[in-house]
């Protein structure tokens, strides 16, 4: 299965990059090509056998992805993944949800 992405990823690689070099004219200079193939893996094929996917339809998929959907899936795939309390230490984190009340 796996060898099977490879050969696809490599026959629809063209149409990756220049779905990239898109990106670039709107400033998104940090997508990669398999940022993209990421993309369509995880979010645009999430429910479909890719390896059943007629060739146009793959590339239409790629193609068709705009900056704005792109950008979307990568905020909630960081929010996702992201430890907001990596930073602090364990009575650090009690304190914030546990804080101690000041009797004046």
């Amino acid at each position: 299965m796996e060898n099977n992405y490879e050969d696809i990823f490599t026959h629809v690689l063209p149409a990756i990059e220049s779905k990239r070099n898109e990106f670039v004219v709107y400033q998104y200079n940090t997508v990669t090509e398999m940022d993209i193939w990421k993309f369509c893996v995880t979010k645009k094929w999430k429910k479909k056998e890719i390896s059943s996917l007629p060739l146009y339809q793959i590339i239409n998929d790629i193609l068709t992805i705009s900056p704005a959907e792109f950008m979307t899936f990568e905020q909630i795939e960081n929010q996702r993944t992201s430890n907001w309390f990596s930073e602090i230490n364990q009575d650090e984190l009690q304190l914030l949800l546990n804080p101690i009340s000041e009797e004046h």
